[in-house]
């Protein structure tokens, strides 16, 4: 129902910086958060950053002091600034996606396919 279009992904050395981005489209009447999720090789899938409607965003405490999440509601997109990358930082970042697809009706949550983070040396 909402397609999630991830970019941004890539190859990065220890300390430097990577901007995601991911853009919604298809049949849906709101977004009420957007957000980025992680997972690693052979861990857990966790949440990185999101941001709600009314603008509060979350981190995650490993990267609350070099991340920075934000949107564009205009055109229904979602920021990560990820600098001072570490090697931990590596994984597949998910778009996610929740909010209403009419305004009384169903609710929606969902993802993109995922883009590769590498941070090696």
């Amino acid at each position: 129902q909402v397609q999630l279009a991830e970019s941004g992904g890539g190859l990065v050395q220890p300390g430097g910086s990577l901007r995601l981005s991911c853009a919604a489209s298809g049949r849906f009447f709101s977004i009420d958060a957007m957000g980025w999720y992680r997972q690693a090789p052979g861990k857990e899938r966790e949440l990185v950053a999101d941001i709600t409607s009314d603008g509060s965003s979350n981190y995650a405490d490993s990267v609350k002091d070099r991340f920075t999440i934000s949107r564009d509601n205009t055109k229904n997109t979602v920021n990560l600034q990820m600098n001072s990358l570490k090697p931990e930082d590596a994984a597949v970042y998910y778009c996610n996606a929740r909010g209403r697809i009419t305004m009384r009706g169903s609710r929606y949550n969902d993802w993109g396919q995922g883009t590769q983070v590498t941070v090696s040396s």
